[in-house]
């Protein structure tokens, strides 16, 4: 064997070198320094993360009757004794009447204040008055029937809150007992008896006849 070869193999039986404690410990104290860098990384995003006390509440997002029975859990006091179903019922029968008697009141004050309709030439619209038949004018528009008319009733009312002239056309069979009246007579009826299915009013008189 030649004196390189000798070298050589002398080379790679030849033992590692021992590190030294300092080169030991440098790998031990890698993992402590990112331990504090991933701590200080981790510190703005806990920051961050952490609500705000003078941004907007969370309760602005939630609805009415939850934000409030939650402001109510927070109050402190004695808590109300317990209640029977009667005695709560009884609590909302006069919650109902308090609210129905301001309710009137307000009604009252608001129809006093409300003032009546100043057109000139439509009347404003008529209330039913009980225990008067009503009475109508209008035109007679078929008298084919056999003792009936039909007459139609135009009117023009103006509404008693918004002011508002309402016009409304209204056909009516009309009881005529002797058949005088014919098609295009101004007649004056008057509301009776249910006398058919259909019919309920009465030929009173012949204000005008047809040319």
């Amino acid at each position: 064997m030649s004196e390189e070869e000798k070298e050589e193999t002398t080379e790679e039986a030849a033992p590692a070198v021992e590190e030294t404690p300092a080169e030991k410990s440098a790998p031990e104290e890698a993992p402590a320094d990112e331990a504090a860098d991933a701590s200080a990384a981790e510190t703005p995003v806990a920051e961050a993360a952490a609500p705000d006390s003078s941004g907007p509440d969370p309760l602005d997002d939630l609805p009415w009757k939850e934000r409030r029975r939650l402001l109510k859990s927070r109050e402190s006091g004695a808590p109300d004794p317990e209640k029977t179903p009667e005695q709560r019922e009884q609590e909302r029968e006069k919650a109902r009447a308090a609210k129905a008697r301001a309710r009137r009141k307000r009604r009252a004050e608001a129809k006093a204040k409300a003032k009546p309709g100043t057109g000139e030439g439509t009347p404003p619209a008529e209330k039913s008055r009980t225990g008067k038949p009503k009475e109508r004018q209008g035109v007679v528009t078929s008298d084919k029937g056999d003792k009936t008319i039909t007459v139609q009733i135009d009117s023009a009312r103006r509404h008693p809150v918004y002011e508002k002239i309402v016009r409304q056309r209204h056909k009516i069979h009309v009881h005529d007992e002797s058949n005088e009246a014919g098609e295009g007579d101004v007649v004056r009826v008057v509301e009776t008896r249910k006398l058919s299915k259909t019919k309920h009013w009465r030929l009173v008189e012949i204000v005008e006849k047809a040319r």
